[in-house]
């Protein structure tokens, strides 16, 4: 099975490294070490906690039928005479939005502000890494 280090584990569920520590340190995931020494994750157990976490988050959030939300912060901002384009970066991800200019002038987005991509699809690839 594979095994996470601290780090890959926090890249994964979107934290920081010292996030990740200070959850393993309070036993919220288990730990083992490697061979090298170094504490690592089993695979199982980082997927219970991910699910875990995303069930866990934000009761605040919007009622919408849209599963995968990234928040994250607005890098750039493309205004044209209809459309717009706005680019998000959400830990790791960057998500690029084509809107109207319309909807960027009444969501009142600006570069620096913090905004959620929600994104719903028909059809996921995933591809093993």
């Amino acid at each position: 099975m594979q095994s996470y280090t601290i780090g890959q584990a926090a890249r994964l569920l979107g934290v920081s490294p010292d996030t990740a520590r200070r959850w393993a340190d309070a036993g919220r995931v288990a730990t083992h070490r490697d061979e090298s020494g170094r504490r690592v994750i089993d695979g199982a157990s980082l997927a219970a906690f991910s699910v875990e976490i995303a069930q866990s988050e934000d009761d605040d959030a919007p009622y919408t039928s849209a599963r995968n939300a990234f928040p994250g912060i607005v890098t750039a901002i493309k205004l044209g005479d209809v459309a717009a384009q706005v680019t998000i970066q959400a830990g790791p991800h960057r998500l690029v939005s084509l809107l109207t200019r319309e909807a960027v002038e009444e969501l009142g987005l600006e570069v620096g502000m913090q905004a959620t991509a929600r994104v719903k699809s028909t059809s996921v690839h995933i591809d093993r890494t």
